[in-house]
């Protein structure tokens, strides 16, 4: 029995002891996400094994009360592991987010005796209730609660929503292929949950090592890289530097500076639309690249950016400059933005007085 367990899920235990082996020696990931996969990993491990104890004594009448046990789990602990999804990989969620998870495993294991969503027969077969579907209702709910999630406190950047995209289809095959292939999708379930959230943890990854720690914005590496793709599509670079940071850590300490450049980069990244994307270059230097926009655009994008940033004690001196025929060699580009945005500062020092300190 246990040869046939691992022949038939071969491919689900080198995934999840892979997934447990990288995350061994992750230093990207809060401990406590990392103790959540863990979990996560054991869960799905557990209800492959109960999937294929079920299986096998599915039809056969001498374990009918026992498979109706199976089945409970199974149809409680489908849910159940969405919504260690949802704890593990969406910052703040609290563990009321099981709360419905726990309702359905209640009325699941109810139906043993109801027969409500579903019962085993003296034969070993399952019969259908009449809330046959709850089940699904609610993996369908939780699917897309998290994918809500996801959106939500996701950036607008294209390349952050691929994972939405394979989260999206993994549910919608979930829901999907168990009408057309029937109970045999039970099988298939645990692989694609942990091939969907292992190639989330794989492209977390990736995606920290693009983005700067304390800002969230993609960080030097990531601006070289994107702006040696595709060069020509780009019509506007906007320079950004921030004003007064220097007089910040000198009087109020490195973590009202740290604290401050937070807040203007939360400014950035509401501002930017589509073709848009902000990067930090250096302490206080942030660059907007703009892709096939026209000029009127640009002026709009510094203007949201200044509107933001008068909601703030902060302020930043912005400049661009624009490629009308997107043949603008970019170092001439980054360089007619520079002398704008120090021709902004010099005014914002001249204007307000303060001392410029470097």
């Amino acid at each position: 029995m246990i040869t046939e367990y691992i022949t038939s899920n071969w491919e689900l235990i080198l995934i999840l002891l892979g997934f447990a082996i990288s995350l061994i020696s992750t230093v990207f990931l809060e401990r406590k996400m990392i103790v959540r996969m863990y979990a996560l990993i054991v869960e799905v491990l557990i209800l492959s094994i109960l999937v294929f104890a079920e299986f096998r004594v599915a039809d056969n009448s001498m374990y009918h009360s026992i498979r109706s046990v199976l089945v409970a789990v199974r149809y409680s602990a489908t849910p159940f592991i969405v919504a260690q999804i949802i704890y593990t990989i969406i910052h703040r969620q609290r563990l009321y987010v099981f709360i419905p998870a726990i309702i359905a495993a209640v009325i699941n294991f109810i139906s043993i005796r109801t027969g409500i969503v579903f019962s085993v027969v003296e034969t070993g077969k399952m019969v259908r209730g009449p809330l046959w579907l709850f089940p699904y209702v609610m993996v369908g709910a939780y699917g897309a609660y998290l994918i809500i999630l996801m959106v939500k406190n996701g950036s607008r950047q294209t390349a952050e929503r691929m994972p939405i995209l394979f989260f999206l289809l993994a549910f919608m095959s979930g829901l999907i292929l168990p009408f057309l292939i029937g109970s045999e999708y039970a099988k298939l379930f645990c692989s694609t949950i942990a091939i969907a959230v292992f190639l989330y943890y794989v492209f977390s990854i990736l995606m920290v090592t693009k983005k700067d720690p304390l800002t969230g914005l993609y960080n030097r590496q990531a601006y070289y890289a994107d702006i040696s793709d595709d060069p020509e599509d780009i019509s506007a670079l906007v320079s950004i530097d921030m004003n007064g940071l220097k007089a910040i850590n000198d009087t109020e300490g490195h973590e009202a500076g740290d604290k401050a450049l937070s807040a203007v980069a939360v400014c950035f990244l509401r501002a930017v639309r589509r073709r848009q994307v902000v990067y930090r270059i250096g302490g206080d230097e942030f660059v907007i690249v703009c892709r096939k926009l026209p000029r009127d655009e640009v002026i709009e994008l510094i203007k949201r950016i200044h509107q933001l940033l008068d909601e703030t004690p902060y302020s930043c001196s912005v400049g661009y400059g624009y490629s009308e025929d997107g043949k603008t060699p970019l170092d001439i580009l980054l360089s007619d933005s520079d002398k704008n945005m120090y021709l902004e500062k010099k005014q914002y020092y001249s204007r307000t007085g303060n001392e410029r300190r470097r």
